[in-house]
């Protein structure tokens, strides 16, 4: 469990860092993020 842990974090991070070049950017990847997660969960209300 802890080595796919470790694996997904790490792959988080290079996301985040190549996603975006700025702090703002990471911002904005997140917002948009967590509206597709607001999304979902409305529309399986």
């Amino acid at each position: 469990m802890k080595p796919l842990l470790s694996l997904l974090l790490l792959a988080a991070t290079l996301l985040s860092l190549t996603a975006c070049n700025t702090v703002a950017g990471m911002g904005q990847d997140l917002k948009a993020g967590g509206q597709a997660i607001t999304n979902a969960a409305d529309k399986s209300k």
